[in-house]
């Protein structure tokens, strides 16, 4: 079995065990059938509200009609950190139908203080983790991607391997970036 150096110091910022990994690893037909999350799913159900305490990047960004990534994360997490420039990429490419916006529940000081990897994303902190509790994340980063009416249409940890989160994710939620928005694409079960 093939286990990546980046899932090997992901599991191990999780705190999971290598034992556990093998177990997960070494199970196909589990894989194939749900993905492994370290939140409660919302995959098809209403997202729960954006909440946070101070918006680090300027304005609340314009979310009405457009698709939104919310990233949980922590400038302490190394997968959280190595995260930053495909976000950054997202961000970029599908900037007119994606809003990008990073949370973290750490002190406004310690979020500003992070200067490698830069965020050219939306960033938010909420130390009372609001949203973050409501989908009972135990494990960072987590991402959802919310379509235009609010409806959870992809979800999980953004460097699994077989389920990273990748342009090509977005591309089939949202289409490509010269296309319109589709908001009743179907759920993402894999990606």
């Amino acid at each position: 079995m093939k286990i990546s150096l980046k899932s090997a110091v992901a599991v191990a910022a999780l705190g999971l065990t290598l034992p556990t990994l093998l177990t997960v690893a070494s199970s196909p037909a589990k894989a194939e059938e749900k993905k492994q999350l370290w939140a409660d799913s919302f995959l098809g159900k209403k997202a729960p509200e954006l909440v946070v305490e101070k918006w680090l990047s300027g304005s609340q960004p314009e979310t009405k009609g457009k698709w939104v990534l919310v990233d949980f994360w922590a400038t302490w997490c190394p997968p959280c950190r190595a995260t930053i420039p495909e976000l950054n990429t997202l961000h970029e490419k599908f900037k007119d139908k994606l809003v990008v916006i990073g949370i973290s529940d750490e002190a406004e000081d310690k979020v500003r203080a992070l200067k490698d990897p830069v965020l050219k994303y939306n960033s938010a902190i909420d130390t009372q983790a609001r949203m973050k509790k409501a989908l009972n994340v135990s494990g960072i980063p987590h991402v959802i991607i919310i379509d235009p009416e609010g409806i959870v249409r992809w979800e999980g940890f953004p460097l699994l391997e077989g389920h990273e989160l990748k342009a090509e994710v977005i591309e089939k939620l949202i289409g490509s970036p010269e296309k319109k928005p589709e908001p009743k694409a179907a759920a993402a079960k894999d990606g």
